[in-house]
């Protein structure tokens, strides 16, 4: 989430913060800190299956006796964070490379 915030405001500057905390309490939600993911309607749990925090809240979970239906939980969240780091390590490569050639870094240093 850190590196993805970054990116933003490297491209779009300071009204990118606001979308990025948007963006973390919408993730909170779907990602079932409150609740397990299983009750959520259609479309959300495949999205929740997408987000690491979703396989770590179930196995924390499971260490009270609920089963959220996942396999394999912490491999797929592991997994997925690993992903993750490489796309945006990427991303964030070409993002620097872009604002130093647009001059973003001595905009947003004022």
């Amino acid at each position: 989430m850190g590196i993805t915030v970054c990116i933003l405001v490297l491209l779009f500057g300071y009204k990118a913060e606001v979308a990025a905390w948007s963006l973390s309490s919408l993730m909170a939600l779907v990602c079932g800190i409150y609740y397990p993911v299983s009750i959520l309607p259609f479309p959300l749990p495949e999205i929740a299956r997408a987000i690491p925090l979703t396989y770590f809240l179930e196995y924390f979970r499971s260490f009270y006796g609920f089963n959220g239906g996942f396999q394999n939980v912490s491999g797929w969240g592991f997994g997925l964070i690993g992903l993750y780091l490489i796309v945006e390590a990427i991303l964030f490569k070409a993002v620097i490379h872009r604002a130093r050639k647009t001059g973003v870094f001595l905009k947003l240093s004022e």
